[in-house]
């Protein structure tokens, strides 16, 4: 498949923009992933559909996977847009708990499994574990059942027993590998935001400020106004650098929660993050390419949906604070987002990664990239409306 004929940022049917993917979330989107993504027979979600939009229900299932979906449908009940999501949440979240948590008798969680819950790979991962702290935040803001803060409170118990860094931050995992990587802790930042946002709980805030602390001091160049992937274990920058604008533009946004949530200034980094990203742009599609080095050059010219959602979602924060121009650009990049990769025949489906001609690199419909899809929708309709 080819996608669809380069466009400018001027996207035409930019002005219903929010609208319309609200209206195909919740319409197509969240009943194809209720149904045909999720495993009757066995329980928990799929990795994947298959371009015709069937369940693959075969493949081995990242926690990861498993946490995003749960975070997706609470995320939709909470905002009155699928009811039944409530439902589908706690039904994740309790497979989840009963087949992922310390199965072997080691506490954590672990990182993969065959569909019948065998565990596949018993790493316990700090990326894994932040994106179920996560969806347990979004679940505990829905009821705020004891139980389930409970779990939050014994999973950050287990982060700093086993997973904390004496540099800083959180090591890969359990065992600790190499390189380090900011991602993890990008992730973790975002999941005690959202953990903050359902608790109120200042702990969540200081725990924040930890990860805003390790951006400042080592993950972000402020020289070169670029935030590195790849570190040594005490954070020193693995040369050369190696720059992804989806995660420049991510953590735009993420600075922007962290700003509401403690009252610290972040303008001046959410602004310097956002430019960098755009100097990664492909020049037909005006998509944001997946990798680049320091002096802004792109070195891969692939092109994935995630950065595509984290663009939009770093216009739409510089809209909430006021920003001239940014939600006229905010909705321009949701017009790109849905252009290229959600026009798909599959209702509810979606491209994954382009080439830089514009051919499909990859023929099944993941589901980890609901994850992006939906929480950018859901930002646009809560600041753009």
């Amino acid at each position: 498949m080819v996608e669809n004929s380069a466009t400018t940022a001027n996207e035409p049917d930019a002005g219903d923009i929010v609208g319309k993917l609200k209206t195909r979330m919740i319409e197509q989107t969240l009943p194809l992933w209720s149904k045909e993504g999720w495993d009757p027979a066995a329980g928990g979600f799929v990795e994947r559909l298959d371009q015709e939009g069937r369940a693959d229900r075969l493949a081995p299932r990242r926690i990861r996977v498993q946490a995003r979906q749960i975070y997706c449908f609470a995320k939709a009940a909470q905002m009155g847009w699928y009811p039944e999501g409530r439902e589908i949440a706690l039904r994740g979240l309790e497979r989840l708990l009963t087949t992922a948590k310390a199965p072997d008798g080691r506490p954590g969680f672990v990182h993969l499994q065959a569909p019948d819950g065998t565990v596949l790979d018993p790493l316990r991962d700090s990326y894994d574990h932040a994106f179920v702290l996560l969806a347990l935040a979004n679940v505990y803001a829905l009821d705020r059942d004891a139980q389930v803060r409970s779990e939050i409170d014994a999973l950050l118990a287990f982060l700093d027993s086993h997973l904390r860094s004496p540099h800083g931050g959180f090591l890969e995992g359990w065992p600790a590998s190499m390189p380090r990587r900011q991602n993890p802790q990008m992730h973790l930042f975002e999941a005690m935001i959202a953990a903050f946002d359902a608790t109120h709980d200042a702990a969540f805030q200081n725990r924040a400020g930890e990860f805003f602390a390790l951006f400042l001091a080592n993950l972000y160049d402020k020289q070169k106004r670029v935030l590195g992937e790849y570190f040594e274990d005490d954070w020193s920058r693995i040369e050369p650098v190696s720059v992804e604008p989806g995660h420049q533009a991510e953590w735009a946004w993420l600075l922007k929660g962290f700003e509401r949530i403690t009252g610290c200034p972040t303008g001046r980094y959410r602004s310097e993050l956002l430019a960098s990203a755009l100097r990664y742009r492909d020049e037909a599609t005006g998509c944001l390419t997946d990798e680049g080095d320091a002096a802004g050059n792109i070195r891969k010219h692939s092109r994935r949906l995630w950065p595509q959602t984290e663009i939009a979602k770093a216009w739409i924060a510089e809209a909430e604070a006021g920003e001239a121009g940014a939600a006229d650009e905010a909705r321009a990049a949701l017009s790109r987002l849905d252009r290229h990769y959600l026009s798909h025949p599959v209702a509810g489906g979606w491209y994954d990664q382009f080439d830089r001609d514009g051919n499909s690199l990859v023929a099944t419909i993941p589901a980890s990239s609901f994850y992006h899809v939906l929480c950018a929708v859901v930002e646009a309709e809560q600041v753009l409306g």
